[in-house]
């Protein structure tokens, strides 16, 4: 009795605190289960009702139900603008959908410190609720118990609505069946916008009323997506009250827990959600085919085709016509002599953009210079070109650049290599990742530390650094490759919060908040000076991501390389095959890791300094979006787009100082519209490394009327 007369108030607010989130969530997992929808700005339509009724809010009745009205119809307003925003996607999957929204959730974000000010606004309450009550002996403040009375209100009108309405009824239809209800009359894109505008009332009502509780700030609406995104994990989209009583076990956690467990608190939200997600993709049957962007062609299968089209050519007893054969037969695209199917795979598998005759892919043909092609080797020549070009470029930079510039062109190539590995898992492996920051991370840290250590030689900390990043990702690896699609983004997220918490936590590795500075800078080689100067950083830096993408390219283009690209595009034929899918995408996993850790080491060595800033949420959604502006399956695309990322957040914010937040938002914006893509899409050429597209395979048509596909399932109580 005792224990529980002590915890009394915090688990009285945990209550106040998870109906809160409760509110939120309950729109957010509305537009995800309903409309499919994957809002990562829906933080920011809380913000958007907290900071319009904390400006009207006056200490009177008709100032809160002023502040109530005016909230929750602006953030209505601008869910019926998300749901303009994301028709254009509806055919290209939840990975633009969430590029988007985080870019709008950027720019939404700038514009509200901008019109309110960057300092935490007050909010004031009408007298009768600014006050206290007793509550079994403990005085508690009478708004939080006016908001619980509120929050289970709203739950049970909002099971109504769902459960015994024609509107509801129309909601559960454009989750199970779009066509069919088209068939009844209803339009259901109009539903569509109407479930948007309807989540971002919740939300905006979820701002007016908890603006007391969590006042408008920077950092709210960060705050307040992740943990309603915990809340949707745990409870499901099937049913509000699941997320009723998902959202007080969260509560619970962030105020109880930390009174009770307060070293533990940090980290049980995301592994509670971690750990739901690897229980619920161990449990699902094993999908058909995976990626971001939903099912690809088969690569494989049409590089083993084209091997037998080929192989069959040859006089009888030629050794490997047989076995060529019997791949394809077993892939399932063997062809009778004399079909057109080599040429088809010719088109789709290793020697894609080319034609037999050696020609030049079809985006290097006019940039080239004719005379190449007539080299020994020229098709080879052709396709090296454009790498030549960029490395001469680069190779002259710290000639044109200043000292500045030439620092931030470091970073660039260290953020680069992270975005690298985001291709490899993204783009050739078909899993869609917002926690590669994690390996990243341990491999910035553990070159901080090496370097304190007198571990100052740069291939030493590459090396080490690469391995513990390597074998971090072998640990979380099996979590992550059983997932597919959004699962994979949110375990990966999990996985990203988790090691965030840890950075924050493990001050005596990490130095907590305050980060690392003050080490020994890195040498080049042994017995040489630790370098100081940037041009020296810069050209170490160059030198490690030539050869770490050197070698990067050599496995996407061989066999390995192949086969991994195989299981993006044809997982479940590959498993009929035999091929130990799994171990491959492990692989993947690990090496990509190893990667990030490379490009973690290498952004220590060039900055010098390390904060939890580096390696937070924001850069991983950077990094995700640098491999959509050069190409989900371009490696050089994807340091090119580190680089665009890195010279509009540092270079070109930093001619309009407070704007950087909104230049970046721009740029998520208009990277998902005008280069759906990328770069090397928009080129028409392909990378070279596995013989496909640079761009995201699209899905195949819908009805214009029907709104995004909805793997999630259904919302009903």
């Amino acid at each position: 009795m005792d224990l529980l007369d002590a915890h009394l108030i915090p688990a009285v607010d945990g209550v106040a605190f998870g109906l809160l989130l409760f509110v939120v969530a309950a729109g957010l997992s509305l537009a995800f289960g309903t409309a499919g929808v994957l809002n990562l700005s829906h933080g920011t339509l809380y913000a958007i009702g907290a900071y319009t009724g904390a400006e009207l809010s006056d200490g009177t009745w008709g100032g809160l139900a002023l502040g109530l009205a005016a909230g929750t119809a602006a953030a209505c307003v601008a869910g019926a603008g998300l749901s303009a925003a994301t028709a254009p996607l509806a055919r290209r999957g939840h990975l633009a959908q969430a590029l988007l929204t985080f870019g709008l959730a950027l720019i939404g974000g700038d514009l509200l410190i901008q019109l309110f000010g960057a300092d935490e606004l007050p909010v004031r309450v009408p007298e009768a609720l600014d006050s206290s009550v007793m509550l079994l002996g403990h005085r508690y403040p009478a708004y939080r118990l006016c908001f619980i009375v509120m929050a289970v209100l709203l739950a049970a009108f909002g099971t109504w609505v769902l459960t015994r309405t024609r509107m509801g009824a129309a909601v559960r239809a454009a989750a199970d069946d779009p066509q069919m209800l088209a068939a009844t009359g209803r339009n259901p894109r109009a539903v569509h916008t109407g479930v948007l505008a309807a989540a971002g009332a919740l939300a905006g009502a979820a701002g007016v009323l908890g603006a007391p509780i969590i006042g408008p700030g920077p950092g709210t609406s960060e705050n307040v997506l992740m943990l309603s995104l915990v809340v949707v994990v745990l409870g499901g989209l099937r049913s509000l009250w699941a997320t009723f009583f998902a959202a007080v076990a969260v509560g619970e956690v962030q105020t109880l827990g930390v009174s009770l467990v307060p070293d533990l608190a940090p980290y049980l939200l995301f592994a509670a959600m971690a750990a739901v997600l690897v229980l619920r993709s161990r449990f699902a049957e094993p999908a058909t085919a995976h990626g971001p962007e939903g099912p690809a062609p088969d690569p494989v299968a049409r590089l083993r085709g084209h091997l037998a089209g080929r192989l069959r050519r040859r006089p009888r007893g030629t050794p490997g016509t047989a076995e060529a054969a019997e791949a394809a037969e077993a892939s399932g695209t063997a062809e009778a002599p004399g079909t057109a199917g080599a040429s088809g795979a010719d088109r789709a598998a290793g020697t894609a953009g080319t034609d037999r005759a050696g020609a030049a892919p079809r985006g290097y043909g006019n940039r080239v210079p004719k005379w190449i092609g007539r080299l020994p080797g020229g098709t080879a020549w052709r396709q090296a070109a454009p790498l030549l070009v960029l490395l001469v470029v680069l190779i002259s930079l710290p000639a044109l650049l200043d000292a500045y510039s030439i620092s931030l062109a470091g970073s660039a190539l260290a953020l680069g290599l992270l975005a690298v590995s985001v291709t490899i898992l993204t783009g050739y492996a078909g899993l869609p990742t917002l926690g590669q920051t994690a390996p990243f991370a341990v491999g910035a840290y553990a070159t901080a530390n090496l370097a304190d250590a007198g571990w100052t030689v740069g291939p030493v900390q590459i090396v080490l650094s690469a391995l513990a990043a390597a074998v971090f990702s072998a640990v979380v690896g099996p979590a992550v490759i059983r997932a597919r699609g959004t699962t994979v983004l949110m375990i990966t997220l999990a996985i990203g919060e988790l090691t965030g918490a840890v950075v924050n936590q493990l001050k005596s590795v990490t130095g907590g908040a305050d980060g690392l500075v003050g080490f020994p800078a890195t040498r080049a080689l042994w017995g040489g000076e630790g370098m100081l100067e940037e041009s020296e950083l810069y050209n170490y830096a160059l030198v490690v991501a030539v050869v770490a993408v050197s070698v990067t390219l050599l496995v996407l283009r061989s066999p390995a390389g192949k086969l991994l690209t195989g299981t993006r595009g044809a997982e479940a034929r590959m498993r009929a095959s035999g091929h130990p899918v799994g171990r491959y995408l492990l692989v993947a996993h690990i090496c990509a890791g190893a990667l990030a850790g490379v490009g973690g080491s290498l952004m220590v060595t060039v900055q010098q300094y390390l904060s939890p800033a580096d390696v937070g949420f924001e850069i991983a959604a950077f990094a995700l979006l640098a491999v959509v502006i050069g190409g989900t399956t371009c490696v050089i695309g994807a340091l090119l787009g580190g680089g665009v990322f890195v010279a509009t957040r540092d270079w070109v914010a930093g001619s309009w100082p407070g704007l950087g937040p909104l230049l970046l938002g721009v740029l998520f914006v208009a990277t998902v519209y005008v280069l759906p893509r990328g770069l090397a899409g928009r080129r028409g050429g392909s990378d070279g490394g596995n013989g496909r597209s640079s761009g995201a395979p699209v899905p195949e048509d819908r009805p214009p009327s029907a709104p995004a596909p909805n793997p999630a399932g259904k919302v009903s109580p």
